[in-house]
């Protein structure tokens, strides 16, 4: 058993702490909205700030929402950095820009230890069932030192390369998944306008090459209109902003991730901004003055 900490335990974190204290390791907590009962219940220690989780902890997990939140907790007053010894882990799993997470590496590297960019696919779901997708940007020493308790998380762990890398495969992921959202939601769409059935067009689609996870899961919700958020919209909006700043900054053309952004404007806009992502069908069906459920 080894000493870990993990920081944020909203949607995503509190499921994943509770994985990491079922296999069997000391678990050091903290979060801005407290530590929930039952954590603690199952053997975790609350900790007051980021810096008392470094303290004990042999490798630090961050799993909050966004580059600043991440820069706060890492180096901030009372942050992770001021717990830091030499030789200890940083492992931020949250989705955050490439390009910081590089300079956040380094700064972590400077005070002798090691930093791993460790972001996750799979929503709640894969959260709370331990089979997240997990891509990492780290050198192969500290990847394998960390393994083990990213097998815990996920079923599939990859390292993508060094720092960065990571992060740079989540913006990837993050701009396939908005635009098999705006395809699946376009598809059952136009079904039920055409005065098919969309469940059923859904269930023949499942069955051929146009069958996705994205279909078999999102296809649903908007089917049930049951949009209480497994991923929250406003953080995939966050994911494709850095996905087109990227863009910008490399001098590449994202023209279908630009129209799924702006899709998700729309719905933020109309007050989703904690709608699930899978939302992004009702700015289409505003478009067509038409709704699934017609």
């Amino acid at each position: 058993m080894s000493a870990l900490g993990f920081i944020g335990l909203g949607i995503m974190g509190k499921p994943m702490a509770k994985n990491l204290l079922r296999g069997g390791h000391a678990l050091y907590l903290h979060s801005r909205s407290g530590v929930p009962e039952e954590l603690l219940a199952d053997g975790g220690n609350a900790c007051t700030c980021a810096r008392e989780v470094a303290e004990h902890a042999e490798v630090v997990i961050t799993m909050v929402p966004d580059t600043p939140d991440v820069e706060k907790v890492l180096f901030g007053a009372d942050g992770v950095a001021e717990g830091l010894g030499r030789g200890k882990i940083v492992v931020d799993m949250s989705s955050i820009s490439p390009m910081a997470t590089k300079v956040f590496g380094a700064r972590i590297n400077a005070l002798g230890c090691e930093y791993v960019d460790a972001p996750v696919s799979g929503g709640e779901v894969g959260a709370r069932n331990a089979t997240l997708t997990i891509m990492v940007g780290a050198d192969e020493p500290t990847f394998l030192k960390v393994k083990p308790v990213l097998d815990l998380l996920g079923k599939n762990v990859t390292l993508v390369g060094a720092n960065g890398a990571g992060q740079t495969c989540k913006v990837a992921n993050q701009i396939m998944v908005a635009l098999h959202i705006e395809a699946a939601a376009e598809a059952l769409l136009f079904a039920a306008k055409a005065g098919a059935d969309p469940a059923k067009v859904r269930q023949a689609l499942m069955g051929g090459f146009a069958a996705s996870r994205v279909l078999e899961v999102h296809g649903e919700r908007m089917l049930k209109r049951t949009f209480e958020p497994g991923f929250r919209l406003e953080l995939h909006q966050k994911d494709l902003g850095l996905a087109l700043a990227a863009a910008r900054e490399l001098g590449l053309s994202l023209p279908n991730t630009a129209t799924a952004q702006e899709l998700f404007n729309a719905c933020r806009a109309q007050g989703g901004a904690c709608w699930d992502h899978s939302a992004m069908v009702k700015a289409l069906e505003l478009l067509a003055h038409y709704a699934l459920g017609d």
